[in-house]
């Protein structure tokens, strides 16, 4: 029955892809990793998706879900590469889209034995796409508001209209309201007044050093790359120096092909894409593991001076790799001139962002509950791979899924349950199937 629904969600999802104006197949292959991404932790879900996509294997191997999985992970918390394609031309049918999308994630979420924090991890996976489709939650991490998911209540106007194009001004504001994130709200001020300053010389007639717009971004996961990595591409088409001011984020199984030559043509293809735009690279370093990788970065490097009016490239990930990364290759150095860091969040914008997260989800935490959200927080070891913004949605989804078995045996619960997080809703469950009755 579930990968019925799923596979009927799919033909459905590519059906509207014709209909609003993009590619059909492209968008059943982008629901098929979707859906493997949303139901990725779910036992048994493997083998239930790899009968819904009719996907073939070899000698039973589930190796295409979770191939599909790892490329698709980052639309858990992010608008799918075509819905962003729909939302930045200003297409009406990216609200269509989106709902498409949330109906392959529903069918996606029953998949295998789905626990109660992966179906409200689906739940927030649908407000993702739904807020980006409406013109909310712009960025996935952190909003102005501090949530580093973008994720928003509410459901999409039925004709929502084009998004305008936005002032320099106003994108600088929104990376100022940004939750903490100090010295990369500095960098990218300083990089925007280099940017503006040259572009006003060149247009008085005078000589102007040729400056290096592609950056390095370096940091711990959850720390607001991405977000600001799609507000350096609005801040580039405010000033003129790029035509779209989109963001297409990529990682090495996007660019990188299973035999020699065919990699080349792919992250070109990749390139084109974001021509116009920004190219943002997640985890860089990786391209530098193999022959394969090699190839894509000697293909980038021409493709970046092909285009060198009309492209800009951010390659991101943690800062000792990222160093080595640019140094592998002559012309990344010279092209990656500026490195901006992303520090971890003090422990007080976590819970910022934490609260902020709850109440754009109508939730309402109590004060003892940030308090304890507080000592979770400080237990946290802050190494190389602390989570950052996401640990602290991940607290949030696991809360939710508590919330509501809290109140499993409440008929009709008062508004004030529905909202309310409590300490208990923080705490550690060792087996949430047990039937410990509800709270009231």
């Amino acid at each position: 029955m579930t990968t019925t629904a799923l596979a009927a969600a799919l033909d459905s999802l590519a059906a509207t892809a014709t209909a609003v104006g993009v590619s059909g197949p492209a968008a059943r292959t982008e629901g098929e990793r979707l859906a493997a991404a949303v139901a990725e932790s779910s036992p048994g879900a493997p083998t239930d998706w790899i009968a819904a996509t009719g996907r073939p294997t070899s000698g039973g191997s589930l190796q295409p879900f979770f191939d599909a999985a790892i490329v698709a992970r980052r639309w858990r918390s992010a608008p799918t590469d075509l819905l962003t394609e729909l939302i930045t031309t200003g297409s009406p049918g990216a609200a269509r889209y989106a709902e498409a999308l949330a109906t392959v994630v529903d069918a996606a979420a029953a998949l295998g034995d789905p626990s109660i924090s992966a179906i409200a991890a689906a739940e927030g996976t649908k407000a993702v796409h739904r807020s980006a489709a409406a013109g909310r939650g712009r960025a996935p991490f952190p909003t102005a508001q501090g949530d580093p998911t973008g994720e928003a209540a509410g459901s999409p106007a039925k004709e929502p209209q084009p998004a305008p194009e936005r002032t320099l001004e106003e994108l600088l504001k929104e990376l100022d309201d940004l939750t903490g994130l100090a010295r990369v709200k500095d960098e990218i001020h300083r990089q925007t007044e280099l940017l503006r300053i040259e572009r006003l010389r060149a247009e008085a007639g005078l000589t102007s050093p040729t400056l290096t717009r592609h950056l390095v971004f370096v940091g711990n996961p959850g720390t607001g790359k991405t977000t600001v990595g799609r507000l350096v591409a609005g801040i580039y088409r405010a000033l003129g120096l790029l035509d779209k001011g989109h963001l297409v984020e990529v990682d090495r199984s996007e660019l990188v092909a299973g035999y020699l030559g065919q990699t080349a043509e792919k992250t070109t293809a990749v390139v084109e894409r974001a021509l116009g735009g920004v190219l943002f690279i997640d985890e860089a370093y990786a391209l530098a593991e193999d022959q394969y990788g090699r190839e894509a970065v000697d293909t980038l490097v021409k493709d970046m001076e092909d285009h060198r009016d009309d492209l800009v490239v951010i390659v991101a990930g943690y800062p000792g790799p990222m160093a080595r990364f640019v140094s592998t290759n002559p012309g990344l150095e010279s092209r990656f001139a500026r490195t901006i860091t992303f520090e971890d969040y003090s422990a007080d914008e976590l819970r910022r962002i934490f609260e902020s997260m709850a109440r754009g989800a109508d939730f309402e935490p109590e004060p003892a509950t940030l308090e304890r959200f507080d000592r979770l927080a400080a237990d946290q070891a802050r190494d190389e791979g602390f989570g950052n913004g996401r640990w602290a949605r991940n607290v949030l989804d696991s809360a939710i899924a508590r919330h509501a078995w809290r109140l499993r045996n409440v008929e009709r619960p008062t508004l004030d349950q529905l909202r309310t997080l409590v300490p208990e809703d923080l705490e550690d469950v060792v087996d949430i199937g047990t039937d410990s009755g509800a709270t009231t």
